[in-house]
This record gives C-alpha cells, sequence and structure tokens, in this order.
C-alpha cells in the first residue's frame, strides 16, 4: 500500500471527511484491522483563505508546495490535496515535488463519464465556479459541458461555505436554498451536479437533488486508495 500525502486544513473540516473516507475505502478493501498509510499536513486555513481573498495565490501556492515537500520527506508516495478551490495552485505543487499528485477534477471527471452524463451543474467557491481552473480542465480535457448558477446565487454558495460549513456551521434555511439552487440548474439541461467544495457535502446529500450529485469529497478519497492499493499491486 502507497503512503497517502494528505494536504488539509482547508478547510478541517472536510479534512476529517477525508481522512475517515479514506481509512473506510482500505478496510473495506483490505478487511480486518487494515487502515490506510496517511501522513497529513494541516495548514491554518485563516492564512490561506486571506492570501485568497486578497488575490496572493502565487503565496498560498508557495504554502502548499512546502506542504508538499514535507509529506514527500516524511514518505508520502501519492498526494492528495483535501481542497477544490487550491487546485487552483497545483502547478505550483507539482513542480515542488517528483511524487504524483491525485487532481480532484480529473477523478469527478472520470467519475461523470462512468454515468455517461455530458451536461452538469457545479456548485462551489466563487472562485472554483468563475475562474477556469476547475470547469475548463473538465470542458478541455473530458468534453464535459459546465453550467454554473448566476451571479447571485454564486455568491450566496460562497458565503455559506466560507462563513458556516468552515465552520461546521449546517443551517437548514442554507439547505433550502441550495436545494432551489441546484433544481435551477437541472432545469437548465444539468444531468448532475458537482457538488465541488469539500465541504458542501456536509450540507446536502442525494435526497436534495433529482439528478446524480457528485460529491467530491467521497470520489476523490476513493480515488486516493484505489490508486494507492493499485500502485501496490503492480
Amino acid at each position: 500500500m502507497k503512503t497517502i500525502g494528505l494536504i488539509g486544513g482547508m478547510s478541517w473540516e472536510s479534512t476529517a471527511l477525508y481522512y475517515r473516507i479514506l481509512n473506510e475505502e482500505v478496510k473495506s478493501a483490505l478487511g480486518g484491522l487494515h487502515s490506510a498509510r496517511v501522513v497529513l499536513y494541516s495548514v491554518d486555513f485563516d492564512e490561506i483563505e486571506k492570501l485568497q481573498s486578497t488575490g496572493r495565490w502565487d503565496e498560498a501556492g508557495l504554502q502548499l508546495a512546502q506542504a508538499a515537500q514535507a509529506l514527500a520527506r516524511a514518505g508520502a508516495e501519492l498526494l492528495v490535496l483535501a481542497t477544490n478551490t487550491m487546485h487552483k495552485v497545483v502547478p505550483q505543487i507539482q513542480q515542488a515535488v517528483a511524487i504524483p499528485l491525485l487532481h480532484i477534477a480529473d477523478a469527478t471527471a472520470e467519475r461523470i463519464r462512468e454515468h455517461g452524463l455530458q451536461k452538469v451543474g457545479l456548485i462551489a467557491t466563487r472562485f472554483t465556479m468563475e475562474e477556469t481552473f476547475y470547469h475548463g480542465r473538465l470542458t478541455d480535457e473530458y468534453g464535459l459541458e459546465v453550467i454554473t448558477p448566476d451571479s447571485d446565487d454564486r455568491a450566496f454558495i460562497h458565503q455559506v461555505i466560507y462563513q458556516e460549513l468552515c465552520l461546521g456551521i449546517i443551517n437548514p434555511d442554507s439547505r433550502a436554498r441550495f436545494r432551489e439552487i441546484m433544481a435551477g440548474l437541472t432545469a437548465q439541461g444539468a444531468e448532475g451536479i458537482i457538488l465541488g467544495c469539500t465541504e458542501i457535502t456536509m450540507l446536502v446529500t442525494a435526497d436534495d437533488a433529482s439528478v446524480p450529485l457528485f460529491d467530491t469529497t467521497q470520489i476523490h478519497a476513493q480515488s486516493a486508495v484505489q490508486q494507492a492499493l493499485r500502485e501496490n499491486e503492480m
């Protein structure tokens, strides 16, 4: 089994989900008392968020690249960045280390293609919804059509993520609004919806939408275990 290097803390709420899923998946695959080999580097999200909000992405990328280097020195053989938004700085991370990084958009796109879908909705942070580093990858490399909510809904989703979910706050009123937003995307032809922020799975479930939901936290962690075990068998 390869050792997974997990860059977390963005937020720690979703990183805790990653850790649980990684271990559940290894136990399911290997049985007995098996658990995942994981090295965790958890950043202070307050520092990262300030860099995000002021557009200092290079500085944020440097911090995560240094985290990746620390994980490599600790024996990590596969990197998992436990956040969608910070995949914006993946090129900096990949340049800093020789070990592979499992891109969350790749894992998600492959799962969508397994379902035979073409047009999907994306709900995420404002950065992920409005910039091209994420949905551009889905379109250019996987041929998917990606739609996002309107500007007011994007602002609402972003606010809920940072002011509620990252703080562990689950608000039923926010869940109701998310249902409406997802219904709107479905009405525009979305055949599935990407939960493109690792905290959103804390708020909504499959019962909240009429089309399949693609939980990037679950998908990413499952794919990491599959790769770690596959590499072990080679």
